[in-house]
């Protein structure tokens, strides 16, 4: 989620599509909460872990 928050910015950055950088913040702020949550071990998705 993070990686494709990024990307999204990337492109609506260089592309100027504004909905574009705005579906890439979303994206970014998500994963990086979701990343938060895994690191502090809270489960993700329903999962414990991920293999």
């Amino acid at each position: 989620m993070i990686a494709l928050g990024l990307i999204l910015l990337i492109i609506g950055f260089i592309v100027k599509i504004p909905i574009l950088w705005t579906i890439g913040i979303i994206a970014l702020v998500i994963g990086l909460v979701l990343f938060a949550a895994g690191a502090l071990g809270h489960a993700v998705g329903g999962r414990a872990h991920w293999y």
